[in-house]
């Protein structure tokens, strides 16, 4: 149940921040996780220390899965100095590179490329024991970045694993407005693994799934690629709804909804939920009380 706990965790984060979010406390826009917290959870749990992952501006899943800190990551988004970055990344540039979470860009596809160099470089190294994920929404495989490192990926036989959120949306554009592609036959196309799974709410079937795609490219030192389909509750940036939009249906959505793990009522679900309150509460006391940042501070740490 150490998958469900995760997950749960990182949903509470976030309802923790819808629920700041109107008191003017967090300095930043987000972009929620909130029923995307499997992906993250499932294939967090098959990576060792030395792995790197490559977030997205969605990125608060996989900044707790991969074990960033919780005091940090919401001085963070106050805008405090006790933030991971002194106040000064916010939700949409996180960074934890001593957990292995790699600093997140507000530019679509950007950080796929950081990736595959990352990966490059330790193939020079002779770094034989480490795994690179490029993780990603559906909407970054039209930038032209993303086909660019498939191809270097291939061509030099990289440990990256490029992992793609598939929620079907690119803001409110559906994929069906966007590709003219296929992605399997695309992704084969550059002689890489790959991997697909449509239940996306189920942290258990996607490590499992994460465990093959992750043993390939450790163990082969090469690409693979790993489609997870998944559903965002909330709008695409900010801690409403946005059903009214009329760009998807609530129908569709509550299907996603009635298979999530998280949404059922146990006393186990009840018991995680205790424990979880007190550990936002304290990480929540901790950047109440970080100082505010001063003039002095701007310049620091830019070189």
């Amino acid at each position: 149940m150490k998958l469900i706990y995760e997950c749960l965790r990182i949903r509470m984060v976030e309802e923790k921040i819808i629920e700041l979010y109107p008191h003017d406390l967090i300095q930043s826009p987000v972009h929620l996780s909130i029923g995307q917290e499997a992906v993250a959870v499932g294939v967090c749990s098959n990576l060792l220390p030395q792995d790197w992952v490559f977030i997205n501006y969605r990125g608060h899943a996989f900044y707790l899965a991969k074990g960033g800190p919780l005091p940090q990551f919401f001085a963070e988004l106050m805008g405090k100095r006790g933030g991971i970055s002194k106040g000064k990344a916010g939700s949409m540039h996180l960074a934890a590179p001593e957990h292995g979470v790699i600093g997140a860009s507000a530019i679509v596809a950007s950080t796929i490329s950081h990736a595959v160099g990352a990966a490059l470089a330790a193939k020079i190294k002779g770094e034989n024991d480490r795994v690179f994920i490029a993780n990603f929404g559906d909407g970054a495989m039209e930038q032209g970045v993303f086909h660019e490192s498939l191809n270097f990926a291939a061509l030099h036989h990289l440990p990256v694993l490029f992992l793609c959120e598939d929620n079907g949306l690119a803001v409110h554009t559906s994929v069906s407005e966007r590709q003219a592609f296929r992605i399997p036959q695309l992704i084969e196309s550059y002689g890489i693994p790959y991997y697909e799974t449509l239940q996306g709410y189920d942290p258990e079937i996607i490590e499992k799934l994460a465990a093959i795609a992750i043993g390939y490219v450790r163990l082969e030192r090469g690409p693979a690629f790993l489609k997870i389909s998944t559903a965002r509750y909330r709008e695409h940036v900010g801690p409403g709804e946005d059903l009214d939009a009329g760009y998807r249906s609530a129908e569709i959505l509550d299907q996603w909804k009635n298979k999530d793990p998280l949404l059922k009522s146990t006393s186990l679900l009840e018991s995680y939920r205790r424990e979880i309150s007190a550990e936002i509460d304290s990480a929540l006391e901790f950047a109440f009380n970080s100082p505010q940042p001063t003039l002095q501070d701007l310049l620091s740490d830019v070189l």
